[in-house]
């Protein structure tokens, strides 16, 4: 099997850092043409920065990192410093970049691998809010239907949501992109708060991840430890789940988790639930399905993926 070619969309963002990480270390599995980075849990200069931070620390320099959409595409920005710290990244003591930004915009480089490579053959593997994947379908429609597959992190259902009572934070940012993306009839594979928050690092998790006493090891443990202290305090959980990684296994090893196809339609209109990911879990509407929504995994079976791929780095 040749791996996967993916391009992954991202704001980092602790939990993206370790989903970019286990794509880098996964070359049998998968080929990650890119990084293109959007504004999300830190502004664009932040999230563009911490890409390439991140590939630095896994020791892959020639990825290449493009900048993005610097706002949402119908509303504020809207940031989670209260989550991540003002850097987005913050609990590891890592350097600044070395390595350049690539020339161009990001939706540019989505655009232009889509139609440079046989339609079918790329996945898009969205880790933050939509904005620069509904801006290049709408920018150049004919690509739509050249994309393999969407493997996102975003919304909730039965968990609710994680910045609003009802939105989780990457579509809550931009619902209008998230609106466009669901409905472009491109196949969809959703992890939403309902499968990410049993994807928990418990202390011996996050200790495994020290135990490998590299410094990704090490800088993965640091930022867990500093991600969690919004989550435990927040839910009572035992320790911060790790989101975005969740796109990136499942990408590995489908196996790990389960869940239904169903439609799945956004809410732009409601300032009450803007954001809000509809799901039809039960089937109560004659609304097509439009996406597999994930709401299980085998939560050892991932977290041994994960140290195992790390250690590689």
């Amino acid at each position: 099997m040749q791996p996967r070619k993916i391009i992954i969309d991202t704001d980092p963002g602790q939990d993206d850092a370790v989903a970019i990480l286990l794509a880098l270390a996964s070359p049998e599995d998968l080929e990650v043409l890119g990084i293109t980075c959007v504004a999300g849990n830190v502004p664009l200069d932040l999230t563009s920065k911490n890409a390439r931070i991140v590939c630095e620390l896994a020791g892959k320099t020639d990825v290449k990192v493009y900048a993005g959409c610097d706002r949402p595409m119908g509303r504020a920005l809207v940031t989670a410093e209260h989550v991540h710290g003002k850097t987005g990244l913050d609990g590891p003591d890592l350097p600044d970049p070395v390595m350049p930004l690539s020339e161009g915009h990001g939706v540019d480089f989505i655009i232009e691998q889509l139609r440079a490579h046989e339609a079918g053959q790329i996945t898009l593997c969205p880790l933050g809010p939509l904005t620069n994947i509904a801006t290049a379908f709408e920018k150049a429609p004919d690509v739509v239907d050249r994309v393999a597959e969407i493997v996102l992190m975003g919304g909730g259902y039965f968990e609710g949501g994680n910045i609003t009572p009802t939105a989780e934070f990457n579509i809550y940012v931009d619902p209008q992109a998230a609106d466009i993306v669901f409905k472009s009839g491109v196949p969809i594979v959703v992890m939403p708060l309902d499968v990410t928050h049993k994807a928990l690092v418990t202390k011996p998790r996050n200790d495994a991840f020290r135990a490998l006493d590299t410094p990704v090891g090490i800088a993965v443990a640091q930022m867990t430890d500093f991600f969690e202290r919004f989550d435990k305090e927040k839910y009572g959980s035992e320790g911060a789940p790790l989101h975005d990684p969740c796109v990136t296994a499942y990408l590995i090893k489908p196996d790990l988790f389960s869940g239904r196809h169903v439609n799945v339609e956004i809410e732009t209109q409601s300032e009450l639930t803007m954001g809000m990911t509809v799901a039809d879990w039960w089937g109560v509407t004659d609304r097509e399905p439009n996406a597999l929504f994930i709401g299980d995994l085998d939560a050892d079976g991932f977290f041994a993926l994960l140290t195992d791929r790390l250690a590689r780095l």
